[in-house]
């Protein structure tokens, strides 16, 4: 190998370490913003709600970063086997991170009608817990991912269907309520809306694992694949 060679690869391998920092920094604040919306609404604090949905273009704006880093690299040095899958996956989890944010922003939107509305309804113990598991998945995700650790990736897959059936309690629940007094009909269904998107940042993160695998060990168990070739 070259002297020239052998200092491109480790260019290379420079930008990928700093592709891995900016993916992370990207995680890091989709998580932020997960926590500040959830926060907004168990305090009922219009402020921090605001803050949640003015913080979108940040996530927006990494995500158009990593993107460009990305295919540089892909354009420009032309890696092969694993390099090759990580930046392929990469495009799609930066995508997956900025939903993240979106889901972030819908639960603010949540709490800013709630507080508009003459009733309201105590936040069930649930949507912290929830929110709890769907920020730990997406930590765990991004960590596999960067990792290259396919047993992490498998175990935040497993670990989607807690945060399935914390929906569905809390549905039960929440119907329960309407139907005991309609006055609770309106914050009620916010209450579901804020629910089922920290059910979609959990799927989110189960979709970050499931890349983890396959950049770990090149095997698709998205839909069951894995079993399906079995």
């Amino acid at each position: 190998m070259t002297t020239e060679t052998t200092s491109g690869f480790r260019h290379f391998h420079d930008q990928l370490g700093a592709l891995k920092q900016r993916l992370l920094a990207m995680s890091a604040r989709a998580e932020e913003l997960v926590e500040l919306s959830v926060d907004a609404l168990l305090t009922q604090d219009v402020g921090k709600a605001q803050a949640v949905i003015e913080a979108d273009r940040e996530i927006d704006q990494q995500e158009l970063e990593v993107e460009q880093l990305t295919v540089e690299l892909l354009a420009l040095q032309q890696p092969m086997a694993k390099d090759l899958r990580f930046l392929i996956s990469t495009i799609k989890v930066t995508s997956d991170l900025e939903r993240v944010g979106d889901h972030a922003v819908n639960i603010a939107q949540s709490v800013l009608r709630m507080h508009a509305l003459p009733t309201h309804v105590t936040p069930e113990p649930s949507i912290a817990e929830m929110a709890r598991r769907a920020r730990s998945m997406l930590a765990d995700a991004l960590d596999a991912f960067v990792r290259g650790d396919g047993a992490l990736g498998r175990d935040v897959c497993k670990r989607d269907d807690v945060v399935d059936a914390l929906h569905d309690s809390l549905f039960r629940v929440m119907l329960t309520h309407m139907m005991g007094d309609p006055r609770t009909i309106n914050p009620s269904l916010e209450l579901l809306l804020v629910s089922r998107n920290l059910e979609r940042v959990a799927d989110l993160a189960t979709n970050i694992g499931e890349d983890a695998v396959f950049l770990a060990e090149g095997k698709q168990i998205k839909h069951h694949a894995e079993q399906a070739r079995q």
